[in-house]
């Protein structure tokens, strides 16, 4: 949101100012951050229509801060460079605010600490566990190779999903203007024809009739029905609910636990590499899986406080799959269990790429299939009567 604010500044005077902040109050410390006095504040109207917030470009701060300081600068020279270079007003706040903090004296991961919307956990104890070393860049290239895949495995999962989803709507689309547009014309030119035609025809020109006669009522009944369902497919409980029917069905239930084994295991192998305890790391990615995952988790790692082995405790609570507990034995024995973890992400995330790629091939042919089918068979009953009447005439 934009502010005007009315304020007297130091070597100034009374100065106008259009500020962007989250509330007035946040416009009013802007100001007496720069030492000034506020006289009036008022808020600018930019619109009905709420501005979507930016997101926090964490890969690429985190991208240009490793350059920075691999270049030779100290932290807070990288940050103060990065701060000085930032275009975008709210994301030049969240790192001047960083900036601040280590003004003050505290650690990174404490600074980080105070800005949890741009920060996320896995960040921050990625920063944290650098402190211990004291080698930040090598944790950042951890995060960044680690952010890195974890987008990539994303855009190949979007990515096969927009041809069949076009398909689908494309098809949608397609039927609907026929039994709205077509339909009622052939309707009114079978109206007194008085032949005996088809059932099903008989049907589709009652349907014309009826979009032809109650064609208002229908349009705000189907939009009200549309904002409905789209209320109610946005809901969080209805993505549970969604999600929670998919992971019974046999065949896609078990891709979406290999895909969670593959970014549970990616995340803490990260952790372990960074010098994270594994008790300590399995509580933090504890948030990252699905809530029915969570009290395996965390049952997980009491069996290892207790002293098991971390592929027993995995194995005892259905954590892992038969190449992965093999993969943690050799973890064990080799003492590499951070990078073990890793590649045992990156086989589950090719395993399931070999299947998105797999599924995509059968869903097409098949989408294109059912919507041709329909569309066909529209455009069959529609001529049918034709059919019918120049067969009487011959």
């Amino acid at each position: 949101m934009r502010y005007e604010v009315k304020a007297v500044l130091a070597g100034r005077g009374a100065v106008l100012l259009e500020l962007e902040a989250d509330s007035e109050e946040d416009a009013r410390l802007q100001i007496a951050a720069q030492g000034g006095m506020v006289l009036h504040v008022r808020r600018r109207f930019t619109g009905w229509m709420p501005k979507p917030k930016s997101r926090f470009p964490l890969a690429h701060f985190s991208q240009e801060l490793l350059s920075l300081l691999v270049a030779g600068l100290s932290l807070v020279e990288s940050i103060e460079t990065l701060a000085d270079k930032e275009q975008d007003n709210g994301t030049r706040k969240i790192i001047e605010g960083l900036l601040a903090r280590l003004y003050e004296g505290v650690t990174l991961s404490r600074a980080l600490e105070s800005f949890p919307q741009a920060f996320p956990p896995l960040y921050i104890a990625t920063a944290r566990a650098s402190e211990r070393t004291g080698d930040l860049p090598e944790a950042l290239t951890r995060f960044i190779a680690y952010q890195t895949q974890m987008d990539l495995v994303r855009k190949k999962l979007i990515g096969a999903s927009i041809y069949p989803v076009l398909l689908l709507i494309i098809g949608l689309l397609v039927a609907i203007f026929l039994l709205i547009f077509v339909v009622p014309k052939f309707s009114a030119i079978y109206e007194d024809t008085g032949a005996d035609l088809p059932f099903l025809s008989v049907l589709l020109i009652r349907w014309g009739h009826f979009v032809h006669e109650q064609g208002g009522q229908l349009a705000v009944l189907v939009a009200a029905v549309s904002s409905i369902i789209l209320y109610g497919v946005t809901r969080p409980s209805f993505k549970m609910h969604a999600a929670q029917q998919l992971w019974r069905i046999p065949a896609i239930g078990e891709r979406m636990r290999v895909y969670q084994l593959a970014r549970f295991y990616r995340t803490l192998g990260m952790l372990l590499r960074g010098g994270i305890p594994i008790a300590k790391a399995l509580e933090m990615v504890t948030g990252l899986l699905q809530p029915h995952f969570r009290p395996k988790v965390e049952a997980a790692a009491v069996l290892i406080r207790e002293g098991k082995p971390i592929s027993s405790a995995m194995e005892a609570q259905g954590l892992t799959t038969a190449v992965g507990n093999r993969m943690l034995r050799v973890g064990e024995r080799t003492g590499l269990m951070g990078e073990m973890m890793e590649r045992i992400g990156n086989f589950h995330d090719e395993e399931i790429a070999r299947w998105v790629e797999w599924l995509t091939k059968l869903i097409e042919p098949v989408l294109m299939a059912v919507i041709g089918a329909v569309i066909g068979g529209i455009i069959i009953l529609m001529y049918m009567p034709i059919f019918q009447l120049a067969g009487s005439v011959g």
